[in-house]
């Protein structure tokens, strides 16, 4: 299983994000690649977080501007897309760490997931926000 307790560890390109890096240590970390600023802290980057899963990246910078969230997300245009990619988070996320720890019923037909591992919770989900909605997080603990 990956350790969040410290931060998280991107496969391509290999970096590794430490929890509370700030916004101007984020961009220097990636200073060369495609980090979008999106708004005053929210950056995205379209990588492979873990091994096999091509996505973008969002990374929250909350509480006094410093990094609390990374945000799993694919381009979704039809609800077959976020099917697709509600399987493919799920067999990605199952595959490093393990079963989650709690599975209920969720919106829409699909279930809410959330894993409790040491450092971090991980929640993926699907909500009605304008449309359907996935939401898959991983948020320091």
């Amino acid at each position: 299983m990956t350790d969040l307790t410290k931060g998280f560890q991107i496969t391509t390109p290999p970096k590794f994000i430490p929890w509370r890096i700030t916004n101007f240590e984020l961009e220097d970390l990636f200073d060369g690649f495609a980090l979008k600023k999106v708004k005053r802290g929210y950056y995205t980057l379209k990588c492979e977080p873990l091994p096999g899963l091509h996505c973008f990246l969002g990374f929250h910078l909350h509480e006094y501007d410093v990094l609390t969230e990374f945000e799993f997300f694919a381009v979704h245009r039809t609800e077959a897309d976020i099917t697709a990619s509600y399987a493919e988070f799920q067999r990605h996320f199952e595959s490093t760490f393990g079963p989650p720890t709690k599975t209920e019923k969720g919106s829409e037909g699909f279930l809410s997931h959330e894993w409790l591992v040491p450092g971090a919770r991980i929640i993926h989900l699907v909500k009605e926000r304008f449309g359907l909605e996935e939401l898959m997080r991983v948020i320091k603990q």
